[in-house]
């Protein structure tokens, strides 16, 4: 677990009402879907802004350690606990974009509200299914995924210079009977002082404060699938960038990454899929 942010970056109608603190799990689950799930997650999202800021120099940014080992594959072990970085847009620092209708979807790639511009890049669908260890690691029906990551040129939206205006990238979904999500997005670059990866957060239940987050935490794609997509056109930075990274090295991943790894499946002309179990 992290207690540091060390998301190194080169670059940098909303709810009119808050939901009952102390609703029951029911109640709760019977309000993730439209404006009940992105009201959801705002709540959930609305914890301590990260340790690094905005416009954060890579060459004076802090180091943390973590506990998780790589080895940790054990039945019933949780997915460890990461920070979300910089550009959660989750009311940690600065934007809530979980307050704005549209946020709910399970395609990604396009802005949505006022702004309209939509990401390029090689098609990714992602594919995460929440399991819960305190129960056999059966499927967690009911629970609510932020997911977010950079385009491809390594950019967070509402964040980085020239696409401050545009949300796309970023997505709510509510968890099927089984505990699966499913978004429809773009494999996202590499940018400098980081491993490829894809931000997401875990909630539970409709609450007014954090503590109904389950976990915040990484996705880590594959060094092979990665350098495939990266030798097509428009990821020429995220080649060099790549090569001067690993997962082993990573501020993020170097404690332990085995339940952090998706599994990519498909390839850069009809599109890739990347695969991940997220026990809690």
């Amino acid at each position: 677990m992290r207690d540091h942010d060390e998301e190194l970056h080169d670059h940098d109608g909303g709810l009119s009402h808050d939901l009952p603190m102390l609703l029951s799990r029911r109640r709760a689950l019977s309000l993730f879907s439209g404006a009940g799930l992105a009201a959801a997650l705002a709540a959930c999202g609305s914890g301590s802004a990260s340790e690094t800021g905005l416009g954060t120099n890579p060459a004076t940014a802090g180091s943390t350690t973590g506990s998780a080992p790589s080895s940790a594959t054990a039945s019933g072990t949780e997915i460890p606990e990461e920070t979300a970085g910089p550009y959660p847009a989750d009311g940690s620092n600065g934007v809530n974009v979980l307050t704005e209708s549209g946020i709910v979807r399970s395609d990604i790639r396009g802005s949505f509200g006022g702004a309209s511009a939509v990401a390029q890049g090689i098609p990714l669908t992602i594919k995460l299914t929440v399991l819960d260890t305190a129960n056999g690691s059966v499927g967690l029906a009911g629970t609510a995924i932020y997911l977010w990551h950079c385009n491809i040129d390594g950019k967070y939206s509402l964040y980085s210079e020239g696409i401050k205006q545009e949300n796309y990238l970023r997505g709510v979904q509510e968890a099927d009977s089984d505990g699966s999500v499913t978004f429809t997005s773009i494999y996202p670059g590499a940018y400098s002082g980081r491993w490829p990866h894809i931000h997401f957060e875990v909630c539970l239940e409709a609450a007014t404060t954090a503590s109904s987050k389950l976990r915040t935490s990484q996705l880590a794609l594959p060094e092979d699938a990665s350098k495939l997509v990266y030798a097509t056109d428009g990821y020429g930075a995220s080649t060099r960038n790549i090569a001067r990274s690993s997962l082993d090295t990573d501020n993020v991943f170097r404690d332990g990454y085995s339940l952090q790894l998706a599994t990519l499946t498909g390839n850069p002309t009809d599109g890739m899929t990347a695969t991940l179990n997220i026990p809690v």
